[in-house]
């Protein structure tokens, strides 16, 4: 009997790198025959499963039938792995866990947010506002939620300060409670300022500037404007980032989106404010005004409009994502006007009306408007004129959806519920199955509740459109919708410029001064001519076309030609689906084909256990196999 051989370093080595190759050979293999992309790891470990019990089951056959058993050895490993990887696809999708750097960064911005999270909590606990959280009480207090927004710091001051404005959604006292809070942000320190100037600037800004104001003109959420002067000699306005606040914004909108959630599915109020959709559109008018640039060319945009507001110059030499510089602008903002406006004798009656023209000017003709008109954003100058600033918010809309909303208002002043009910559906995207009767019968319940005698009040007008165009399942733009809230915040400034402002009938008003002028002789003449220029090639064409129509009917030859699967991305879901198919076919049959060869007797003898009937079938239960867990692979990985 033959002592056996000592394993040496060299052949333990060699036997190790031998098995490593084995299984990456193994594992390239199962790619191959899968035809998909599959993952490293959970390859390499089917493998290796592969690899280790395959020898097991050779060794079982050797001992039952003898002979050299290497291709069962092979065989049996390829479908061990495609197998492991097969169900680990049914199990665990591709993607579906996160990479261990993945895993480490989101475990520690799960630290993070846990104690903001805790932190944010004992603020609402602290101002009364646990009960209501949970779900257990109704309404908050308009002040305990303004304190504890006023508390949790920049993103949540922002966010009281957005929702002062939906008067819409909260009653006057809840707006007019959180409407404290646009004047209640403590402003950054001088130094920390002067850091981020000189980052964005280049050098300090006692250096850029001829003089430059330390001490802030108004303090914002994100922002804070200083007052300087150009080597030029031209007074300016600096706005300034607030230090560090783009990751503590981008940290707390996270934690909104969740208490969203949580209030939506907990509480009755959260579920009326829409509580989800409103983080959501805060969430991404916040990041977009963390980026001055944006707000530099939105400021761009609507001074090349008509100057019927003033939009301050902006010096984009000076401004960066972090800086905006712009001229400066003598006059106080509309919420602190009244010594103006009583020192001029000016008519708040003709300051609405102009302040309202200029914005539907924007809105029906430019295309671009400023969407926030609150009274921080409005100027009054000291020669009477008014003035809109802070463009981090602006709506843009396309002619079509400008000619709809004018067809609307149009309509609102006719007090036609068809027209108005043609008009809407022109800017909602309308369900499948719609009772248009019985949506102009609800627009003229609409019409005698507003639009009836007296004044009507814009916010409730505008609320309870909102709330027909719902039930009526009619989903708006989000271009209309930045239009009705731009509209509805414009009312309540209105209303405190001037009480008993009609915005509905002044907007009426300008619609039909717009419609008039577009019926003058000169503009209608300009219009067809518009038109006539815009179908000439067509007209041109049409002769040529209608006599090839002709001659085709007059000989018979006149067809229609229909393509099809035209589409590449039809073919290649036809051929997917017949590759699927014809592999299940020849997989099934396989199978099939291989247990009748198995199950037959004699024959021709390849050792004195097996015979040639039966190494044909075990070889085409084995391509049968591979061609349904191909199947099924392709399956599940399928989107």
């Amino acid at each position: 009997m033959h002592e056996p051989m000592p394993m040496t370093p060299a052949l333990v080595l060699l036997a190790m790198l031998t098995g490593v190759a084995l299984v990456l050979a193994l594992a390239w293999a199962c790619r191959r025959l899968l035809g998909l992309p599959v993952g490293t790891s959970r390859t390499v470990v089917g493998a290796f499963l592969g690899f280790t019990l395959s020898g097991a089951i050779a060794q079982n056959v050797r001992d039952r039938q003898g002979g050299t058993v290497f291709a069962v050895s092979a065989a049996s490993a390829v479908l061990i792995a495609m197998t492991f990887v097969v169900v680990a696809e049914a199990l665990v999708p591709t993607g579906s866990l996160p990479r261990p750097i993945e895993m480490a960064a989101a475990l520690r911005r799960r630290v993070a947010r846990s104690r903001r999270y805790s932190q944010i909590t004992r603020i609402a606990v602290r101002h009364g506002l646990g009960p209501f959280l949970r779900g257990r009480a109704g309404t908050p207090p308009a002040r305990s939620l303004r304190l504890a927004l006023q508390e949790g710091g920049v993103t949540f001051v922002k966010f009281g300060q957005v929702l002062s404005t939906r008067r819409d959604l909260l009653s006057p006292d809840f707006a007019d409670e959180l409407a404290r809070l646009q004047d209640s942000v403590a402003p950054a320190p001088a130094a920390e300022v002067e850091r981020v100037l000189t980052e964005e600037l280049g050098a300090s800004p006692h250096t850029v500037f001829a003089a430059f104001d330390p001490e802030p003109l108004a303090a914002a959420s994100v922002g804070q404007v200083h007052r300087a002067r150009l080597h030029t000699g031209e007074e300016v306005v600096v706005k300034v980032q607030r230090p560090g606040v783009r990751p503590l914004v981008e940290r707390d909108l996270d934690i909104v989106d969740r208490l969203a959630a949580t209030l939506e599915r907990r509480t009755r109020w959260g579920r009326s404010l829409g509580a989800v959709a409103l983080a959501r559109g805060f969430g991404a008018a916040l990041r977009e005004e963390l980026d001055f640039r944006v707000e530099a060319r939105n400021t761009a945009a609507v001074a090349s409009t008509r100057p019927e507001l003033r939009v301050p110059r902006l010096h984009e030499e000076l401004s960066t994502e972090r800086v905006l510089v712009q001229e400066w602008l003598d006059g106080v903002p509309l919420a602190a006007a009244d010594p103006i406006i009583a020192e001029h004798g000016l008519d708040r009656g003709k300051l609405a009306r102009t302040l309202l023209d200029g914005l539907l000017v924007q809105i029906m003709q430019d295309g671009v408007f400023h969407a926030d008109p609150h009274p921080g954003n409005i100027m009054l100058l000291r020669d009477g004129r008014l003035a809109l600033l802070d463009f981090g918010s602006v709506g843009r809309l396309d002619g079509q959806l400008r000619g709809a909303l004018e067809d609307l208002l149009l309509a609102v002043g006719r007090r036609d519920p068809a027209a108005m009910s043609d008009a809407l559906l022109e800017i909602v995207t309308r369900p499948d199955e719609l009772d248009e009767p019985d949506l102009q019968r609800a627009l003229g319940r609409f019409m005698a509740r507003h639009l009836g005698a007296g004044p009507a009040s814009g916010v409730e007008m505008f609320t309870d459109l909102f709330k027909l165009v719902a039930a009526h399942g009619l989903a708006v733009h989000p271009e209309i919708a930045a239009v009705f809230r731009a509209l509805a915040t414009l009312e309540g400034t209105l209303t405190r410029l001037a009480p008993g402002f009609d915005l509905a009938q002044a907007a009426q008003e300008h619609a039909g001064g717009q419609l008039s002028e577009r019926l003058r002789p000169g503009t209608v003449k300009d219009a067809l001519t518009d038109e006539l220029l815009g179908a000439l090639p067509v007209l041109r064409r049409l002769p040529r076309r209608f006599d090839r129509v002709t001659r085709s009917v007059e000989q018979g030859r006149l067809t229609v030609s229909v393509r099809l699967f035209a589409d590449e991305r039809d073919r290649r879901t036809v051929t997917e689906l017949l590759n699927r198919t014809l592999l299940t076919v020849l997989g099934a049959t396989a199978a099939v084909v291989a247990v009748m060869l198995l199950g037959t007797t004699g024959g021709p003898r390849v050792t004195p256990a097996l015979g040639l009937y039966q190494v044909l079938g075990y070889a085409l239960f084995g391509a049968g196999l591979v061609m349904i867990l191909r199947v099924l692979f392709t399956i599940f990985r399928a989107p």
